[in-house]
């Protein structure tokens, strides 16, 4: 006798019966509610009524997919995309041509409301990431390792840098072959501007508390103790990126080291335990189908956002392009460089 969840399976026909039951019965209640206020009521027919009435239908059953979709599982694998540079703010960067992504804060709500979701059974992480910066990519992992349920990274075309800070945190990380794996290391940079400066005839005049205050500052040279200073805090990041992807995927952390930050493509990335499988994305469905014991349905949890939040993005897409195309007209006109 099948169980209670082989019968609640969201591609059960237990499931697609009860649903289309649903949605009937509410296109027959919207249809009814529609025809007695704007038909019957009235005591005639005109067209106005008629498209009320009709409105009222399609609504009807609008409401009572909505209700069928609580109520019965239409999915139980969430999949959450982490795309483009890994920021706090997301959009499009602080350069053009950076690529769009989303913001972070944004990537862990979705994982957040997967967790809370009771038809969520599993985590899957979509990964195509150059990396980013390291506390959103942090925030990120967190939220990955806080999800109750199996977790797998699925990396596309890149899982570089913070992408697989993140997917490190994941049971099980599966990318295609020609995937680019790694990068497991810190960058930090400064502009040193202080002989532009210096040919400007602008001088730099400090007042600051603390010796390291101004540390890596453009409009001045570097000294040997701020640049040590510098190179300690990329260092004790790197520390940290070594610990948690040794901590997430068993490794021995000084094999990890050695790695020297390289990236590798999918199946070299396997040999040397960074990826645990090859394969496209219905291969990955189907692991989660073997991991839940239940075929895997799953559908793509994005962010939530208001009217207004969408127009002040497609503004600040519309604003950033402006700036990007007067840019390249200066850019042609002077060879500016920095």
């Amino acid at each position: 006798m099948p169980d209670r969840d082989d019968i609640l399976h969201p591609n059960s026909t237990a499931t697609t019966i009860v649903r289309f039951v649903f949605v009937l019965l509410g296109t027959l209640l919207g249809t009814v509610a529609g025809v007695f206020l704007f038909v019957w009521v009235p005591s005639g027919t005109s067209v106005f009524g008629v498209l009320l009435a009709v409105i009222t239908t399609l609504l009807g059953a609008r409401i009572a997919g909505g209700l069928t979709t609580t109520v019965l599982p239409t999915y139980n694998v969430a999949e959450v995309a982490v795309t483009g540079p890994i920021t706090r703010d997301g959009d499009f960067g602080p350069v053009p041509g950076q690529g769009r992504s989303i913001p972070a804060d944004d990537i862990v709500e979705q994982i957040e409301r997967a967790e809370a979701d009771r038809n969520a059974d599993a985590l899957l992480v979509k990964l195509n990431t150059p990396g980013g910066e390291v506390v959103p990519s942090e925030d990120i992992r967190n939220a990955v390792v806080s999800f109750e349920g199996p977790t797998i990274a699925y990396a596309t075309d890149t899982c570089a840098s913070g992408g697989y800070w993140i997917a490190s945190a994941c049971d099980e990380i599966w990318a295609r072959e020609t995937s680019v794996i790694g990068s497991i290391g810190v960058i930090g940079s400064r502009l040193n501007a202080s002989t532009l400066a210096e040919e400007l005839g602008l001088s730099y005049e400090r007042f600051a508390a603390g010796r390291y205050k101004d540390a890596g500052t453009a409009l001045k040279e570097i000294d040997d103790d701020e640049r040590a200073y510098l190179q300690g805090l990329i260092d004790d990041y790197y520390e940290h990126f070594v610990e948690r992807v040794a901590d997430g995927r068993d490794i021995d952390p000084d094999a990890i080291r050695d790695t020297e930050a390289r990236v590798y493509l999918g199946n070299d990335a396997q040999d040397i335990d960074l990826i645990d499988a090859i394969g496209t994305h219905e291969d990955v469905l189907d692991r989660v189908t073997e991991l839940l014991d239940t075929e895997a349905v799953h559908t793509e949890f994005e962010p939530e956002r208001s009217v207004r939040q969408r127009l002040q993005r497609g503004a600040r897409g519309l604003a950033f392009a402006f700036g990007a195309g007067v840019w390249s007209h200066i850019d042609e006109r002077f060879d500016v460089r920095l």
